[in-house]
């Protein structure tokens, strides 16, 4: 646990959040560079003796420092990765050429403008801020986080440490109909350029930066035509789930207790009658409900999500408002994961099951649609019923709620070891980013192109 960084197995508080874009211009002040910034990072030991500490005294941890090196960056410090997909069209930041990725993050704003000082400090000319973007955490009134369309975001995540799955165990709904537990294999691989690859370990890290349109979502929602106390239920149909995080396949209206239950499977709704096959939580973990392969093989395609939300808001995103009130742009998701291996979990999710219209497998063998949320391609109507749990349904074209666009790449997020001439490997990883941090890109001027897809992805440790 002193080599992995603390977001990879277990999330860390970030309310606030910055990650930087940046590029390297001299090989060797780059090194020096991360160097420096190796003691500002800590481990996920001492985030778990942190969050201990936390229990007892409620005493406040140390700021997050992430750090991750994309294809780019790895060859300008003369180290072997792998390969990434060319860059297509991205917003102006993202369309540079970028070698790492810095997060920063912690509960508040003042730790992390310390830390944003700091790092400036002992930034050369030759590394350069290409970008930045900056989180701040949104939360219902019973106080879990929430994106930007009002829905409480993040509940349902693979874990890792026995300690998390005991208290998931004794203090939510339990682990009868889903056990989150998942192994460490699913999100840590061996570090390639750190001393020694069989202590040291990174995962590889998606970074997207999703735009809601919460005013067409809304308009998505109206024209469900559902109306009285069963209002809600609209939203919860695209979703999965209502807005404070009821599970649409477990109870028609929203008012499950708090904390946000997840133990539930779709056993009890194999004909798609109560939450519907496209909705956004069943389409990206159909928790063995898909068709396509046994539950133990859907569940090797979860990755470890760490969004933080972005933009600033006068509404309340809870609130009954008309869709006018709302905002068409400018709010949205860093979303942000880590993966073992991006072909079968980032990438697989995405493409296989978000964008496939025929998945999941109903039945009747109908065709479900889209993701309604994060789904591209052209879209047919779909199916909503409007009464719950019964057969009659109707059809509703161009649910589509995102309305934005996206950006993204890949970084590998590394071992926590020293970097010297001769390795690089020893960048910590990525801690998941509080609700309010930064991210900022770095830029290394150098001969080598390496692209980066369209999310951005590499190796974090």
């Amino acid at each position: 646990m002193t080599g992995v960084k603390p977001d990879i197995l277990k999330a860390h508080v970030r309310d606030r959040l910055t990650v930087l874009f940046l590029g390297f211009g001299d090989p060797a002040e780059a090194r020096a560079f991360l160097n420096g910034l190796s003691g500002r990072m800590k481990s996920a030991q001492t985030h778990l003796q942190e969050v201990e500490a936390h229990k007892l005294t409620k005493t406040g941890g140390t700021p997050y420092l992430g750090v991750g090196l994309t294809a780019h960056g790895y060859a300008t410090l003369g180290v072997t990765a792998p390969a990434d997909p060319a860059v297509t069209e991205w917003e102006g930041n993202y369309q540079q050429t970028i070698d790492a990725v810095l997060l920063l993050g912690d509960a508040t704003a003042g730790p992390v403008r310390t830390l944003r000082r700091q790092i400036e400090a002992l930034r050369p000319a030759s590394v350069s801020v290409l970008g930045e973007e900056s989180g701040l955490g949104l939360a219902n009134a019973n106080g879990d986080g929430i994106e930007h369309f009002g829905y409480v975001d993040g509940r349902s995540q693979p874990l890792f440490l026995t300690e998390d799955v005991d208290t998931e165990r004794d203090t939510t709904d339990g682990v009868n109909d889903w056990a989150p537990s998942a192994p460490l294999e699913q999100v840590l691989v061996p570090d390639p350029a750190a001393p020694d690859p069989t202590v040291h370990f990174g995962s590889y890290f998606v970074f997207r930066k999703l735009e809601q349109n919460v005013r067409l979502f809304k308009e998505a929602e109206r024209d469900l035509g559902l109306h009285g106390e069963d209002r809600e239920r609209a939203g919860a149909m695209l979703i999965g789930r209502f807005e404070d995080g009821t599970p649409l396949t477990v109870q028609s209206a929203p008012g499950s207790h708090h904390p946000v239950g997840n133990d539930f499977s779709y056993d009890s709704d194999k004909l798609g009658q109560k939450c519907p096959f496209h909705a956004h939580i069943r389409k990206t973990n159909p928790r063995g409900s898909g068709g396509a392969e046994a539950p133990e093989g859907e569940r090797k395609h979860l990755m470890a999500r760490r969004g933080q939300t972005y933009g600033r808001r006068r509404d309340d995103p809870n609130a009954d408002l008309p869709p006018r009130l709302r905002p068409a742009k400018d709010v949205g998701l860093l979303f942000m994961a880590f993966n073992s291996n991006l072909g079968n979990q980032f990438e697989f999710t995405q493409q296989i099951w978000a964008d496939n219209p025929a998945f999941p497998f109903p039945p009747d063998g109908s065709r479900p649609g889209l993701d309604p949320v994060i789904g591209q391609g052209a879209r047919a109507p779909q199916k909503y019923a409007p009464e719950w749990g019964h057969n009659n349904v109707v059809e509703a074209t161009d649910s589509h709620s995102t309305g934005g666009h996206h950006e993204g790449r890949r970084v590998f997020l590394h071992a926590i070891t020293r970097l010297s001439a001769e390795s690089v490997s020893e960048i910590p990883t990525a801690h998941r980013i509080p609700p309010g941090g930064a991210v900022v890109v770095i830029g290394f001027p150098s001969r080598a192109r390496g692209g980066i897809t369209d999310a951005w992805t590499g190796m974090s440790g």
